[in-house]
């Protein structure tokens, strides 16, 4: 029996003391979480230093290799008839980009108006015949002054105006011709193509 009187006897003592602790613990969680939800977001962030889009775009591996791939199938391309273009695939395929068009456009022309530069006028860079005719001759000083003058001819003067496909342009490009200009243009771009 005096086991069970010192049993309840701690009990009585020890239970007032634990919730009166408890109670105490419990008011000074409380307390805490009120100076927490005063606080603002930025006063948590106040020294990160992070944007969510970058100033400068960045390029995705995917973008990258579809643009290499585009340039090696030039290369191949241009490799198979001995081209001088064959140092401009990635011009073409940048400036194609930049411009809007069907990377294949350019190559497609000059492979009709010159055989890919094999026939054009002495020192005219012009392999593309842009504004070649009669006795008049458009010349450039590089390859690269040609591919940037005329990718931004067509996509301002022919893909802006509506004349997106070789038959389309045709019109406006060499309205006189009478051989099928747009057929062999649309042939040389479908073979281009299938390297892809």
């Amino acid at each position: 029996m005096n086991t069970r009187i010192i049993l309840l006897g701690v009990y009585f003592i020890f239970t007032p003391v634990f919730l009166f602790m408890l109670v105490f613990y419990l008011l000074f969680l409380s307390r805490q979480n009120s100076q927490i939800s005063t606080r603002t977001a930025s006063d948590f962030v106040s020294n990160v230093s992070y944007r969510a889009i970058p100033d400068v775009p960045i390029e995705s591996d995917a973008t990258l290799a579809v643009r290499e791939a585009r340039v090696d199938v030039l290369n191949d391309f241009f490799a198979k008839y001995n081209s001088p273009l064959a140092a401009y695939a990635g011009d073409i395929v940048d400036a194609a980009d930049r411009y809007s068009l069907d990377y294949r456009l350019l190559p497609a022309i000059a492979m009709q108006e010159s055989t890919l530069c094999h026939r054009i006028p002495k020192n005219s860079f012009n392999c593309w015949g842009f504004g070649i005719y009669g006795g008049k001759v458009k010349r450039f000083t590089s390859f690269s002054e040609a591919i940037e003058t005329i990718s931004k001819t067509l996509s301002e003067k022919y893909h802006q105006q509506g004349l997106q496909n070789p038959e389309e342009i045709m019109s406006k490009y060499t309205p006189a011709n009478t051989n099928d200009w747009a057929g062999n243009v649309s042939y040389v771009m479908d073979r281009i193509g299938a390297s892809l």
